[in-house]
Order: structure tokens, then sequence, then C-alpha cells
């Protein structure tokens, strides 16, 4: 069964700025969640680094891209361009 999260609770940055040892310790060791606000407006999150969702390298997405244009360019052979075909299917 999964938890659930607990509801984050809201910390000023000066409230902050004077706690951040105690909020980070909270943080680590009780997986406590902070919305930071600014004049009273959410403007950042403190969440544990586990909770954090993993990015998409755009690393992997390019390089299928390039696999793909390789295996598509080896059956095409042509005396014209890229620039060339492009150009007349535009007509």
């Amino acid at each position: 069964m999964r938890k659930k999260p607990k509801k984050m609770e809201e910390i000023g940055i000066r409230e902050l700025k004077a706690r951040a040892s105690d909020v980070v310790r909270a943080v680590k060791e009780q997986r406590a969640r902070y919305v930071i606000t600014q004049r009273g407006v959410p403007v950042a999150v403190i969440i544990p680094m586990d909770a954090v969702p993993p990015e998409k390298k755009n690393d992997e997405a390019l390089q299928k891209m390039m696999e793909l244009r390789k295996r598509l360019g080896r059956n095409v052979r042509t005396s014209k361009s890229s620039v060339e075909i492009l150009s007349e299917m535009r007509r």
C-alpha cells in the first residue's frame, strides 16, 4: 500500500532563512514538504530528493532520431540534395 504524502506546510522566506537547518533536517528525516512563500504567494517547493521525478534526457531522444535517420537514409539513392527535394515537394 502506498503512503499518502503529507500535506505541504507553508513557510515564508524570512522564516525559512531563520530556520533553514531545521527545515532541511525535517525534509531529510521526516520527509516533510514545504511550500516557500514570498509575501504570501507560493514561489518554490522543498521536497525530499527521492520525491523528485527523474529528468528526461534529451540525449536519448536525439540518439534515437539519429539512428532512425541513418536507417531511413541507407536505402535512398538520389543525385538531388535534400534542399532540392524539399523545394520540389513545396511546389
